[in-house]
């Protein structure tokens, strides 16, 4: 069992930037294959960045050049390091182990 706890969204300008994380507990997710994922309302739960327990990435297209996803497996965190933020970018984020376990998500809201 694995629990995550998002923290670090809110408002912030267009342009703008964050930097949401993701600390874990239960076990050690250096085994795990861990991303962030996002839903704004009424619309579908989308991928925004994977990493693998090698340290590969791979990111969606509409923010790829602008989110850099990593991992700290000694503190067991996943970080989500967000800038030139746009308005579309508005949505709930949540972390991920293997798509198994969810945190609750925290809100990032991009609005002038």
């Amino acid at each position: 069992q694995v629990q995550l706890v998002e923290s670090g969204g809110g408002l912030v300008q267009p342009g703008g930037s964050l930097t949401l994380s993701c600390a874990a507990s239960g076990s050690r997710i250096s085994t795990y294959y861990m991303a962030w994922y996002r839903q704004a309302p009424g619309k579908q739960r989308e991928l925004v960045a994977a990493i693998t327990r090698g340290g590969s990435t791979n990111y969606a297209d509409s923010v790829k050049g602008r989110v850099t996803i990593s991992r700290d497996n000694a503190k067991n965190m996943v970080y989500l390091q967000m800038n030139s933020l746009k308005p579309e970018d508005t949505a709930r984020y949540y972390c991920t182990a293997h798509g198994n376990y969810w945190g609750q998500g925290t809100q990032v809201t991009v609005s002038s």
